[in-house]
């Protein structure tokens, strides 16, 4: 019994010692490295790469690859073109009513008439064989996207740039005009004909709402950005003297010009490249396929100088080559 109690005396020393041990070790602040656990013991960690980043749009006038040929309407089997436009009967486009030269009422006709009307039943023609087959529904450039999403037209053709935030939301043509944002004053303005954005300092400046133009114009510093529903509605309050000026694309800006002969398209640079595309639900490949048969088509046989011709010559000079297309979107 003496030898066990001297036995277990001695463990309850050691195990003592070992405890004042570690107490010192904690008041000196010393510390000790965890030992590694063996690999097949160790936590395991997530060890997933980073996440890709979303594809960007390197290009906004890249489009689809056209088809290799226009087909019968007989061999159209896409549903969006079969069972809504074919079967319609005539194709639905948004277009500007006011927009002199590319889309405008003629006074006399009250038909609407312009180039980018040509353009609008040319793709008419190609799917019916007559481009009388169309209904052109006037729209605001405000609501060329939300109509498209909702397919309340089948195309919007109003002068419409390609951006990649657009593509985002629509789909588009391969480019079928290019233009470039200037300034339209009254030539009453001391240096009208050599003003630029930045110029304007101060001065008022109307834009459509809804547009690149007036986005861009909120970016330049200097001008008062005002905006308004069209750019005729923009001419009015130049007209009124409640702005100073217009920015726009310089093709719409000569057709306000050609209307005003009191106001200039200034010789200034343009601030911005504007492609034109005709815009498109963005589920309807095919349909742009298609539609890049018809323009691609346009101008091989030179039906899409004649065009420009008929509308632009005029105000902006000899027709320039069509935009090169980009495909393979």
């Amino acid at each position: 019994m003496s030898r066990i109690t001297s036995t277990l005396r001695r463990r309850l020393l050691a195990l003592g010692a070992v405890a004042a041990l570690g107490a010192l070790a904690g008041c000196s602040g010393v510390t000790y490295a965890e030992t590694p656990l063996p690999p097949s013991a160790a936590p395991k960690t997530s060890s997933s790469a980073p996440p890709v980043a979303a594809p960007t749009c390197a290009n906004a006038t890249q489009s689809y690859d056209p088809l290799p040929s226009l087909p019968s309407r007989a061999e159209i089997t896409d549903a969006t073109m079969r069972d809504r436009i074919l079967k319609r009967g005539f194709l639905v486009v948004g277009v500007s009513a006011d927009t002199y030269l590319f889309g405008a009422r003629d006074p006399f006709t009250g038909g609407i008439t312009g180039f980018d009307i040509d353009i609008a039943r040319a793709v008419a023609k190609a799917i019916f064989g007559d481009p009388s087959k169309i209904q052109l529904r006037v729209i605001t450039a405000g609501d060329r996207l939300p109509l498209l999403q909702s397919r309340q037209v089948d195309m919007v053709a109003r002068n419409m740039s390609m951006t990649c935030d657009r593509w985002q939301k629509i789909a588009f043509s391969a480019e079928y005009y290019r233009s470039g944002q200037k300034v339209l004053v009254s030539k009453a303005l001391p240096g009208a004909k050599d003003l630029a954005l930045t110029d304007l300092k101060g001065r008022k400046v109307c834009a459509p709402a809804g547009t690149t133009s007036l986005t861009k114009l909120e970016q330049v510093k200097g001008p008062e950005a005002v905006p308004a529903a069209t750019h005729t509605a923009c001419l009015v309050l130049l007209q009124q003297g409640k702005v100073d000026a217009i920015t726009g694309d310089d093709t719409v800006l000569a057709g306000l010009a050609a209307q005003d002969p009191n106001t200039v398209v200034t010789s200034a640079k343009a601030v911005t490249v504007e492609p034109y595309g005709l815009g498109l639900n963005k589920a309807d490949v095919y349909l742009a396929r298609y539609v890049n048969r018809v323009i691609a088509d346009l101008e091989a046989d030179g039906q899409w100088k004649k065009i420009y011709d008929r509308w632009l010559a005029g105000p902006l000079g000899p027709a320039p080559s069509p935009p090169t297309p980009v495909y393979g979107r």
